[in-house]
């Protein structure tokens, strides 16, 4: 085989897929929406099965659909008649998908599933197949022709197949007015999840980790707390414990430069008065914007003020990192 073919048969197989893909608008009818409506009316979970490619295309499915608002999950066809039809109740919906309709597995556990009472969606490529006949609802997936040149191979079918699939989660995402704080929620593990759900308070260092100084105290004084508690900073208080502004190494350097009288002077004398802050409640990602919003250096470090005016915490970009915000 030759380059030249290995091309061609690669963008035909694309082609026949993208068209199969395309075929499906053509598919979204009354059936289609009542199908769905069903499924938002489901008090229980979406349960779907089906044998061989399309038992993989429909694990594919159930990820999908749970991950996105819809209480679902996979169910073997072979192991559901071997006892774990006891997954069933008359309250769920069960997809079952199969191109033919006739796959052996799936057609004997339709009857079991009908006498359960839960209700039956095909996703089949033959109305007048068993399948199609047992279903109380309908969705088409069928192709004109598979990619396989043979003919054999499941391949338009499954990609026809996914692709439904999508277009029934996206839907009832819609619908259930799914957010993507919805979304983070069941994916806590991973970078949006932490983005959308990690605030300034899970992640700031507090109580004995938290750099505080009076305003009395020396600069001396201070470039001990900050050597000790490692943030580079600390939060200069009052003498009712409220935040008067912050004093960062970066000062005692600069200060360092010109002499070091500066070291017996207090801290209120050389702090910022007016530093960026942030609260306990804000996302993280935010506190990460502040941080680089600040022009023309962004900051390190955000002291974590409460309605009260006190320094609770403290932030570095360091912590930002570590739990993945960025």
């Amino acid at each position: 085989m030759n380059n030249s073919t290995i091309k061609e048969k690669a963008i035909e197989t694309l082609e026949i897929e993208a068209a199969a893909v395309q075929k499906l608008t053509e598919r979204i009818d009354d059936e289609f929406i009542a199908a769905l409506q069903c499924i938002l009316d489901c008090k229980a979970r979406v349960i779907i099965t089906g044998m061989g490619k399309s038992g993989h295309v429909g694990r594919k499915i159930a990820a999908t659909l749970a991950s996105t608002g819809t209480p679902s999950f996979f169910l073997h066809p072979a192991e559901a008649f071997h006892g774990d039809l006891g997954m069933v109740t008359e309250q769920d919906v069960v997809i079952a998908i199969s191109n033919s309709g006739e796959s052996s597995e799936i057609v004997n556990i339709l009857p079991i599933i009908r006498r359960i009472g839960a209700t039956i969606i095909a996703m089949s490529g033959r109305r007048e197949s068993q399948l199609g006949q047992f279903a109380d609802y309908f969705i088409d997936i069928s192709v004109e022709r598979e990619a396989c040149p043979l003919g054999l191979a499941p391949t338009a079918s499954t990609t026809a197949t996914l692709a439904m699939g999508d277009a029934i989660a996206m839907a009832l995402m819609s619908c259930r007015n799914f957010t993507s704080q919805d979304f983070a929620l069941f994916h806590p593990g991973g970078a949006l999840g932490r983005r959308l759900l990690l605030t300034v308070k899970n992640v700031m260092h507090t109580d004995d980790d938290n750099p505080l100084i009076h305003k009395g105290k020396t600069a001396k004084d201070a470039l001990f707390v900050m050597t000790d508690k490692g943030l580079g900073a600390a939060s200069v208080i009052d003498d009712d414990g409220k935040f008067l502004g912050l004093i960062t190494d970066g000062i005692i350097r600069r200060a360092l430069a010109k002499d070091n009288n500066f070291l017996d002077e207090p801290v209120e004398s050389i702090m910022f008065t007016s530093p960026l802050i942030i609260g306990p409640d804000k996302m993280a990602a935010q506190a990460l914007h502040v941080m680089e919003q600040h022009k023309p250096n962004p900051v390190t470090v955000l002291p974590v003020i409460d309605a009260e005016n006190r320094p609770i915490g403290m932030v570095h970009l360091t912590d930002l990192l570590r739990q993945g915000v960025v």
